[in-house]
């Protein structure tokens, strides 16, 4: 039983087909402190924000640009409310949890991705329950951050592409 069960854990965390290499490391290093310091040059008070959202972008040459997409999308609508809802009701569980919920309604009709509804929910949750984080400054911080790091994320990775290793 232990040995199924070992070998069964194994498997998922053993790359059989897309292997982590030195080389991908290195770039994925690269490509984050450069978006740091990017957005560290604009004076955002959060910019790790812009190099997380790089490690995002980045991971995955093939999926870039779609999550790319999603993550600007739903950071946009999340900020948006965000900003709104930290400005008059901020930390409130229940609105924020209303939010949440609205987010998904306003988002099914048009068929959007799980990701750009996750990353809404991620930003509403960190402008409106973070304390020294509510209200539309944090809203439009955040989402330049992330946007920075979209930019940088994926700019970089069109001048510097990933090669796969053999």
């Amino acid at each position: 039983m232990m040995t199924v069960l070992s070998e069964r854990l194994r498997n998922l965390i053993v790359a059989r087909k897309n292997p982590l290499s030195i080389r991908h490391a290195a770039r994925t290093a690269a490509i984050a402190v450069v978006s740091y310091l990017v957005a560290s040059l604009f004076r955002l008070p959060e910019a790790y924000w812009a190099a997380i959202t790089t490690l995002i972008v980045v991971q995955s040459p093939e999926t870039a640009m779609p999550v790319s997409a999603q993550y600007f999308a739903g950071t946009a609508v999340g900020a948006a409310v965000g900003g709104w809802a930290g400005t008059y009701f901020p930390g409130n569980v229940w609105i924020f949890g209303a939010c949440v919920l609205a987010i998904g309604i306003l988002f099914t009709p048009f068929g959007v991705e799980r990701g750009a509804y996750r990353y809404a929910s991620i930003t509403l949750a960190i402008v409106m329950l973070v304390p020294s984080h509510t209200g539309w400054i944090a809203a439009l911080h955040r989402f330049i951050e992330v946007s920075l790091g979209i930019l940088v994320g994926l700019t970089i990775s069109a001048l510097w592409p990933e090669r796969r290793e053999e």
